[in-house]
């Protein structure tokens, strides 16, 4: 079942406008709503320590009584930076008006939060990384394989800088996953006027060639030409080397399964990978 609804997420770092722009170019496509949420990290417990130590009760009631205070005017500005960012959020994804927008500002754990709204939506865009490093708020960099693992959505993971995609690479291994993958591409209208890459990683055979031409055929199906490159070589690396050439803007792979390149999300190697590519990644389930 179908929402017609793009899921954002944002946290105010220097990819958060990135995140915009990306599902103003998705959502534009494919004639979507979307949906920003901004989820703040539950407080830390250092926020509600009893600091007053052993002192006379008078005034330790009255330090509680500050401590209190300051952590009233905390959540308060918490609340109204969540705002901001959401405010600023929506100016970049609706631009002149032409695309509906929503926010949402919640508190919590942002995998529990994405897990819970996701069948709210048909497709979630995250940043690569969060805010800087040492706050709570880098969320979004730390918990980004969880996001992949736990979501039933694709998810677009949008590295720091905004290019529409022209020239799309699909990593292809003839297995269900990358099949799937290439049928959601024919049929999605954000691929269309796009050119399409099929790239397999490994040894050459002609179970993966017909393969090729199966894929290849449902891409034309879909009104789409696509090309096919196929090399030796660990999975990884080919994808690595040629995602680092400036010749496409997005990479689409599938997510678990028994073969390598679909495995690969599941490790830490994936996620390094996600998080060093120059471009960025449409993860599909």
């Amino acid at each position: 079942m179908t929402t017609n609804t793009l899921i954002a997420l944002v946290d105010g770092s220097a990819y958060s406008e990135s995140v915009c722009h990306h599902a103003a170019w998705i959502a534009g496509k494919n004639d979507w709503k979307v949906q920003i949420y901004h989820v703040m990290g539950r407080r830390s417990g250092v926020e509600s320590r009893d600091l007053s130590g052993a002192i006379r009760l008078g005034a330790r009631t009255k330090l509680l009584e500050q401590l209190t205070e300051l952590d009233a005017a905390r959540a308060k500005l918490s609340h109204e930076h969540g705002r901001a960012i959401l405010a600023d959020a929506k100016d970049i994804v609706a631009g002149d008006g032409a695309i509906e927008v929503e926010t949402r500002l919640r508190q919590g754990d942002l995998v529990e939060t994405v897990t819970a709204m996701e069948s709210q939506g048909d497709m979630i865009v995250v940043g690569k990384r969060g805010e800087a490093a040492g706050v709570a708020m880098q969320h979004l960099g730390s918990n980004l394989e969880r996001i992949v693992r736990s979501s039933t959505k694709p998810v677009f993971i949008c590295n720091r800088a905004f290019k529409q995609a022209e020239k799309v690479l699909v990593a292809f291994d003839g297995g269900p996953s990358a099949l799937k993958a290439v049928d959601y591409i024919a049929r999605s209208p954000l691929f269309q006027g796009l050119k399409v890459t099929l790239v397999f990683a490994g040894r050459d055979t002609s179970e993966i060639r017909k393969s090729l031409d199966m894929a290849v055929e449902t891409l034309k199906a879909g009104s789409l030409d696509a090309e096919v490159i196929v090399r030796s070589g660990e999975p990884e690396k080919v994808l690595a080397e040629i995602t680092a050439e400036p010749t496409h803007e997005l990479l689409v792979m599938g997510a678990y399964g028994h073969s390598r390149v679909r495995s690969l999300i599941i490790g830490s190697t994936t996620t390094e990978m996600i998080r060093s590519c120059k471009v960025p990644v449409l993860i599909m389930r």
